[in-house]
């Protein structure tokens, strides 16, 4: 059993928490592998239909923890490509994890903690909660998180958080995007029960291929390789067997078959 994170399943909900309150959170190399695993684990799992994203304690996650951060300071450059070759690869297990990602955000989330949330499909976030971009005070910059930060919040509220590491708020971070919910502290897992709720009762493929069709989408010229991938999109759903059950259950006015098994 790890004493740096959980993985715990109810249902067609699985749960990956972080279990280290104690150092905020902090990851280091060795959680860095844990959650990609877990994150490869859940998302491979037929019964799962969604994920969380916790943590325990008073902050969500503090970036990297300072005995990680010590061993880094003596690495050679090949040393930190490596390094940073698995930070890179735990951001991109989670942003393509093909199951809907909710990160639960009950503290504070500072640096590369950032980017977990970013990753995630949707976050909800308790209004206390407090968010930095801190990398540049200690001369670093958020690199291997940026794709995911920038495409999250924009590339102006980028322009400025990076530069100035600026602490802002929950509802700073809502009004620029960054999470999508932000609500009092007792009303957090009653949010993302909510948006689990709506997650599992839709068809599971349609789910899956949705959340491909946003990454593919997203940021792309509207052209004709895009039209006709789209055409191909439509075409390919309408056809699959959760699709035409859909489309029967609506017009018969039933419940579709999903319902039932989830």
């Amino acid at each position: 059993m790890s004493q740096n994170l959980s993985i715990t399943q109810t249902g067609a909900v699985a749960r990956i928490t972080l279990t280290q309150p104690e150092i905020r959170n902090a990851f280091s190399d060795e959680v860095i592998a844990e959650i990609t695993a877990a994150f490869q684990d859940v998302g491979a799992r037929p019964d799962v239909r969604a994920v969380v994203l916790a943590a325990e304690g008073p902050a969500f996650c503090a970036g990297a923890n300072l005995n990680w951060m010590r061993r880094m300071a003596d690495y050679t450059r090949e040393e930190n490509l490596a390094d940073a070759a698995k930070l890179a690869e735990m951001l991109r297990v989670i942003y393509e994890c093909e199951k809907p990602t909710i990160a639960r955000v009950q503290g504070d989330v500072y640096a590369g903690g950032t980017g977990l949330v970013a990753c995630c499909d949707m976050a909800v976030v308790v209004d206390t909660a407090g968010f930095c971009l801190s990398e540049v005070k200690i001369g670093l910059i958020p690199a291997t998180i940026s794709p995911y930060v920038i495409r999250a919040m924009g590339a102006r509220a980028a322009h400025r958080y990076f530069l100035t590491a600026e602490r802002f708020s929950a509802q700073e971070a809502l009004r620029i995007g960054f999470v999508h919910e932000v609500v009092a502290a007792e009303q957090l897992d009653a949010k993302v029960d909510e948006l689990l709720k709506a997650l599992t009762s839709a068809s599971p493929n349609a789910v899956r291929a949705c959340k491909k069709l946003v990454l593919d989408v997203a940021g792309r010229d509207i052209d004709a390789q895009l039209i006709a991938a789209t055409v191909d999109g439509i075409a390919d759903i309408r056809s699959s067997a959760e699709g035409r059950e859909g489309v029967q259950s609506f017009l018969q006015k039933r419940k579709p078959a999903w319902m039932a098994r989830g």
